[in-house]
């Protein structure tokens, strides 16, 4: 298992992340975290080791940055913010060298739900999945 800390970077933003892949992974799932949620959510970190055990890698990471915190509840339903932060890790998926050619899931939690489905509906058949968990699809 290949577990490694990664930032996310694009105009002067960072998105702290943590990257786990199984050897012989046969695809990658992109956590969207929601209000009250975030990287190092014990129920995200159990859900994510489960997928490494039947060979999915997991990215999970925040889609604000530690600034953008501060206005949580104003940025937490931003959903233009939250599709745009989501896009741009499926950017840095598909751009990795260990992750590549892997199919790429998304698992969308609360607004992060929401997100997920704008960034498949952008993304085509580039999104193999979507799992929404408590999900604000009508966002």
């Amino acid at each position: 298992m290949h577990d490694q800390a990664i930032n996310i970077t694009k105009n002067g933003i960072v998105l702290p992340g943590r990257l786990l892949v199984p050897d012989r992974a046969r695809g990658v799932i992109v956590f969207a975290h929601g209000s009250g949620s975030g990287k190092e959510s014990p129920r995200n970190i159990l859900v994510a080791a489960r997928l490494n055990e039947t060979g999915f890698a997991t990215l999970l990471l925040d889609l604000l940055t530690a600034g953008e915190k501060e206005n949580y509840r104003q940025n937490v339903f931003d959903l233009d913010l939250l599709t745009a932060r989501l896009d741009l890790a499926v950017d840095w998926v598909l751009a990795a060298p260990e992750l590549r050619g892997l199919p790429i899931g998304l698992a969308g939690a609360s607004t992060g739900a929401a997100a997920a489905l704008n960034v498949a509906a952008r993304r085509g058949r580039a999104i193999a999945a979507i799992v929404s968990r408590g999900g604000r699809p009508d966002l």
